[in-house]
């Protein structure tokens, strides 16, 4: 009985990913991909427009995220982690804005994240 309480307990702590530290984001990240794959059809960004655009997102040691789009600010603001989320606040006009990222996967080169629910957004960007 004892065997098997510690081979559950070992599958479930190797199943779970470590949490996302705020160093492992610091620096500025290239869009490679973006996709929206809870449309139908499913639809991304083309190779071509992601080149003339040249988006990215970049996380700061201040803990603020600004998000460029074709050499402007497209949004900025602050975040926090929780686990494997990005809790972003944006700044708009008349207020705040919150909605988290969800990190499915990062190393030291690359990242892919997404918001989720209906129009959800999938990103795979490599740091610079």
């Amino acid at each position: 009985m004892k065997y098997h309480l510690l081979l559950i307990a070992l599958l479930f702590l190797s199943a779970c990913k470590p949490a996302l530290t705020p160093q492992q984001l610091y620096g500025t990240w290239k869009y490679l991909k973006v996709e929206n794959p809870n449309e139908t059809p499913p639809d991304s960004v083309g190779h071509d427009e992601l080149q003339e655009a040249a988006p990215s997102i970049r996380f700061t040691n201040k803990d603020s995220l600004i998000i460029t789009w074709g050499g402007k600010i497209l949004s900025h603001g602050t975040f926090t982690i929780d686990h494997q989320n990005i809790n972003y606040t944006e700044d708009i006009p008349g207020g705040k804005r919150k909605f988290p990222f969800y990190v499915s996967k990062i190393d030291d080169k690359n990242i892919v994240f997404e918001t989720l629910g209906e129009e959800g957004t999938r990103v795979t960007a490599v740091k610079q």
